[in-house]
């Protein structure tokens, strides 16, 4: 781009004014138009989905201020010496001077130093932009920096080196502060002007002052951070509303009658998440027709409402085939067959028990799942693991291995969601949690009730937001 005063290269020719104007007429109706849904706009500044339209639309208008005024100096041409425009109104009879704060020509201003005879010109508008009296004169390159921020500097230095020593062109923004103590950006542009022999005779720079423009971005940026904070407050307390009407915070104890064998007395606990949205983790304890009681735990991949709502259709399929009699590990196969034909699959692990108070024996199945820990006398133990994939890791169709035990009065079970993620050792073991709980075998077995058991292992396995399930088998010890 040649020196808008003089070049040693001819510049091109402009484009037709015709063109110019209709683009001009274009960009005024456009701007009229957006400067009406601007005051359509809420005013409400407590919203901060009207903040965000109202700062949106001054943008937008600021920027097509920006492409009007730039069309306007298209069509008036390259300016004179003096570098402002000829009277105080352009010919589109927009006013000049620091009166006309609606109109980005008052804000774009040109400097030119001449390297060879240390002659310095400055545009009416750049001094307006500065705020420095043009009885005071131009400022050379040595005196710029005294104007702009300690920090930004270094910054023009290197714009200017770069642009004398090496001819890159300018092109940067930073801060100045005028004589009244305002603060403005400013975005420098320019290139170096070359003599005949290639070296650099003059440097000419175009200053624009996008302090409102940036402000804008800023009012857009801070008000679209604050919409999507208030809409990520908003879905947490919409799932946590929703998880706690699906997944209550306690279920239990539970004390079904027992059918000729001791009953079991169970109680179930959702732990609260430190700073994290509701995740998939669940639990269940539920009495069935039969006598028996299912005790379960599990947990969905994800946070927020669409794990809460995932977890409400596992549950509900989960009750609903416990209830029908299906044995846990048939139970967990339609269960990944149900998270296989979701409209949005899903990966999980589970955990499925149902104990039978006659013959006093515990079935279970697993899906990736940490095995029940059973305490006795004072000593605890992980019961073995049948084999079983995660919920949603592979076609319908999967089978899921049973295991049995058979428990006596006073047996504690415990389960939780300590999954994978948060154990070490095989997958699905939760070695790291299971080996805190048995260190607190003698407490756990001496528990008075299944909520207290509840509490110390929650404690012990230090799950944040997981769930754990306690079970006792009523009768002597």
């Amino acid at each position: 781009m040649p020196s808008p005063l003089f070049a040693e290269r001819p510049s091109q020719q402009p484009p037709e004014r015709g063109r110019v104007d209709a683009l001009i007429s274009q960009a005024r109706r456009l701007r009229g138009e957006v400067d009406a849904v601007r005051r359509d706009a809420p005013a409400d500044a407590d919203d901060p989905r009207a903040r965000w339209q109202r700062a949106l639309c001054d943008l937008a208008v600021h920027q097509l201020d920006d492409l009007g005024a730039h069309l306007g100096q298209l069509r008036e041409g390259v300016p004179g010496p003096g570098g402002g425009a000829a009277g105080p109104a352009a010919r589109d009879g927009r006013p000049r001077g620091e009166g006309a704060t609606g109109s980005l020509l008052t804000r774009v201003g040109s400097a030119e130093w001449n390297l060879l005879t240390d002659e310095v010109g400055w545009s009416d508008e750049l001094y307006r932009i500065i705020g420095r009296a043009p009885s005071a004169g131009p400022m050379s390159l040595d005196e710029l920096p005294s104007l702009v921020f300690a920090e930004d500097q270094p910054l023009l230095s290197r714009l200017v080196t770069d642009c004398l020593v090496d001819g890159k062109p300018i092109d940067g923004e930073f801060r100045v502060v005028r004589a009244d103590g305002r603060v403005r950006t400013l975005h420098m542009a320019g290139e170096p002007v070359l003599d005949g022999e290639g070296r650099t005779a003059s440097m000419w720079a175009v200053f624009r002052d996008v302090s409102e423009l940036r402000r804008s971005e800023r009012d857009v940026r801070e008000s679209r951070e604050s919409l999507g904070r208030d809409r990520e407050r908003t879905g947490h307390r919409l799932a946590a509303e929703l998880r706690e009407a699906v997944l209550p915070t306690w279920r239990g104890p539970l004390r079904p009658a027992g059918d000729g064998g001791p009953a079991l007395e169970a109680a179930g606990h959702r732990l609260p998440s430190a700073g994290e949205p509701p995740g998939g983790d669940w639990y269940d304890v539920l009495a069935l027709p039969d006598g028996g009681t299912l005790l379960a735990v599990g947990d969905l991949a994800g946070h927020g409402v669409s794990a809460t709502a995932s977890t409400a259709t596992l549950l509900g399929a989960l009750r609903g085939l416990a209830v029908a009699g299906i044995a846990p590990g048939a139970l967990l196969g339609h269960l990944n067959a149900l998270l296989e034909a979701a409209a949005q699959p899903a990966l999980g692990t589970a955990l499925c028990c149902r104990y039978d108070p006659v013959s006093r024996t515990l079935t279970w199945a697993q899906a990736g799942h940490p095995a029940p820990l059973l305490f006795r006398e004072g000593t605890g133990r992980v019961l073995d693991r049948p084999a079983g994939v995660p919920l949603g890791a592979t076609a319908s169709g999967a089978a899921y291995e049973q295991a049995e035990a058979r428990l006596l009065p006073g047996d504690l079970l415990v389960l939780r969601t300590d999954g994978p993620a948060r154990g070490s050792g095989e997958p699905g073991s939760g070695t790291a949690g299971a080996e805190r709980l048995l260190a607190l075998a003698p407490e756990l077995s001496r528990g008075r009730d299944v909520r207290e058991s509840v509490r110390l292992a929650a404690r012990a396995a230090g799950a944040d937001g997981g769930c754990v399930v306690a079970a006792r088998v009523g009768g002597p010890s």
